[in-house]
């Protein structure tokens, strides 16, 4: 025992700097498995996260692709199929040709000026159906892509919080009757809007061919310019968005409140109501006029590339009379609404990156403004 407490009074110093530092050592052990362990919890929880954010971003992916699907497959194809057959009655040229006809088979049928007279109608009314065919497909794909995609992004948000019925903001309930009737709403054009977009732009067409006579040579340039001439005439009146008359129904074309920056704030409308509010909210948006004005212009190149005549072949150069150019520009009238699977005109403006962009910051619910 003498020689403990010797050694310890010699040693106490240096066996309590062990001690301490052994016990230093332990606890910083012990800190340090623990920053390790909660490192590796961090880790996994960001993994899992990182699992779960790409799964949504693939079941997202997979929801959206299925909308556009569903629009190009069966909402378009009804739609567009629907405006064919109004376009054709509304503007039917067969009376004014077998009257030319006839006058071609019996000389004295017709006088100079009254054959004339019927020229100039069918000059007319042959650009009329083009115009409003190239216009009426384009903004119809448009106007049903921004229906599909508003509808799809509230159905898709309500089955990801596990919701028996669709909701939208604020409470409101959406059902099927709303659902239908919303999209519904995409043949207003053609139940309710074609007269007027085709009288105005059938005067829109004659202002502009006014100074085009029928012996004057066209060739792929001018029918370019002429087709861009009417379109930039017939969107840039004094009332900037007078189409959207055309396309929605008035009494359903809620006010949209701005703000100074012009953001739309859309109000707390109820139902079918609130969907008609976004989609108009969506119409009137600088964006959407962006890409309306580049789908118009290449809707126009294409069509314009695939003017064809005996002998020739696509994109094939022409110039003739505008007399012998009529037959074809309103036969392609009836070709750019033809079925879904040949139609690719349609084909050209879902396969656009710009048109994809757009919808995907849609449905995405990106701002647009």
């Amino acid at each position: 025992m003498l020689s403990l407490g010797v050694f310890w009074r010699r040693h106490k110093r240096k066996i309590l700097v062990g001690l301490g530092i052994l016990g230093g050592g332990y606890c910083a052990y012990k800190l340090y498995d623990a920053h390790r362990r909660t490192l590796a919890e961090l880790e996994r929880e960001i993994a899992d996260e990182r699992e779960n954010d790409e799964l949504a971003k693939a079941q997202l992916q997979a929801h959206f692709e299925n909308i556009q699907r569903i629009a190009n497959t069966t909402t378009l194809p009804h739609a567009i199929n629907y405006l064919n057959g109004r376009i054709a009655e509304e503007l039917d040229l067969s009376r004014l040709t077998e009257r030319l006809m006839r006058g071609k088979d019996q000389p004295d049928a017709l006088t100079p000026v009254e054959k004339l007279e019927l020229w100039e109608q069918l000059k007319v009314l042959s650009f009329t159906k083009l115009l409003s065919s190239i216009w009426g497909m384009a903004l119809l794909n448009l106007y049903i892509r921004v229906q599909v995609n508003i509808l799809g992004r509230h159905l898709y948000i309500d089955a990801a919080r596990g919701l028996g019925i669709s909701q939208l903001p604020d409470g409101d309930s959406l059902g099927v009757d709303d659902q239908q009737k919303f999209l519904a709403s995409a043949d207003f054009l053609s139940s309710h809007g074609l007269p007027a977009l085709t009288s105005y732009m059938r005067e829109t067409t004659q202002e502009v061919l006014r100074g085009k006579h029928l012996r004057d040579n066209f060739d792929n340039a001018t029918l370019h310019e002429v087709i861009l001439q009417v379109l930039d005439k017939f969107m840039s009146t004094a009332s900037r968005h007078h189409w959207l008359g055309y396309l929605m129904p008035e009494n359903d074309r809620s006010e949209v409140a701005t703000t100074s920056n012009d953001d739309p704030i859309l109000p707390a409308v109820a139902t079918y109501g609130r969907l008609m509010s976004e989609t108009k909210a969506v119409l009137l948006s600088s964006e959407f006029s962006n890409i309306v004005e580049m789908t118009l212009k290449m809707v126009v190149n294409a069509v314009v590339e695939d003017f064809t005549f005996p002998g020739g072949g696509s994109a094939v150069p022409f110039k003739m009379p505008l007399a012998k150019l009529l037959p074809r520009v309103a036969q392609m009238g009836s070709q750019l609404l033809e079925e879904q699977s040949k139609n690719r005109y349609i084909q050209l403006i879902g396969s656009s990156p710009e048109v994809e962009l757009f919808f995907t910051l849609l449905y995405t619910n990106t701002e647009i403004s």
